[in-house]
């Protein structure tokens, strides 16, 4: 019979927990914000099952898309009652695709007073990352990064991307950025490293490719 809990939180901080929903690709994660309720980082499909274990942690929420990728049964996540968002430069492909956007926003807007969005074109259109601002600091990367060969995400090339040079200026302002965990699309328990080191962990191999 299939388990359909969430587990134990990959991460607890004072205010949030996060969870690893399922084992697809890509990978789903939802945060249990103190104050917002329950945040999914790309969709899971949707089933009863999937929408008890999410409430039985918190009440979902919202339903952020840090790329068309992660857009899966958006309808009926939008009829469970979840508001779904994607950066405005992402929102007409996936509208297009059949999909719903409740809110596109822009690069100034904000979810709440410590979580925001990082736009980083480049693997697709409006490829955005969210992060969660107080510290220790946690940025969901969506698919601009990925796990290098030492667990730890880093900046790959895609034969797919959109644009391989936006990639790389959207990198250059990571970093700059003060935060202690990062998760993206892909992950490996185990394997995959996301903190609590990982902004000089990141920076390091983006420098790195910069030295190239």
């Amino acid at each position: 019979m299939p388990d359909h809990t969430l587990g134990t939180p990959v991460l607890e901080l004072r205010d949030r927990r996060i969870y690893r929903v399922g084992d697809g690709s890509p990978v789903v994660w939802l945060i249990d914000d103190r104050e917002l309720g329950g945040i999914l980082v790309n969709a899971p499909p949707f089933s009863d099952a999937t929408l008890r274990a999410i409430r039985a942690v918190t009440r979902p929420a919202y339903l952020f898309l840090p790329s068309r990728r992660g857009a899966r049964d958006l309808a009926a996540w939008h009829d469970a009652g979840l508001e779904i968002l994607a950066f405005e430069a992402e929102a007409p492909a996936i509208r297009a695709a059949g999909g719903i956007v409740d809110i596109a926003f822009n690069r100034k807007q904000r979810l709440s007073r410590t979580i925001d969005f990082l736009p980083m074109a480049g693997v697709t259109e409006g490829s955005c990352a969210l992060r969660l601002k107080n510290l220790p600091g946690v940025i969901f990367f969506g698919p601009m990064l990925a796990p290098g060969p030492d667990g730890w995400p880093t900046l790959t090339p895609n034969p797919d991307d959109h644009s391989w040079e936006a990639r790389l200026f959207g990198a250059l302002g990571v970093k700059d950025l003060k935060f202690a965990y990062a998760f993206c699309d892909r992950f490996e328990p185990g394997k995959t490293r996301f903190g609590p080191d990982a902004d000089a962990q990141i920076q390091r191999h983006i420098e790195a490719i910069f030295e190239d």
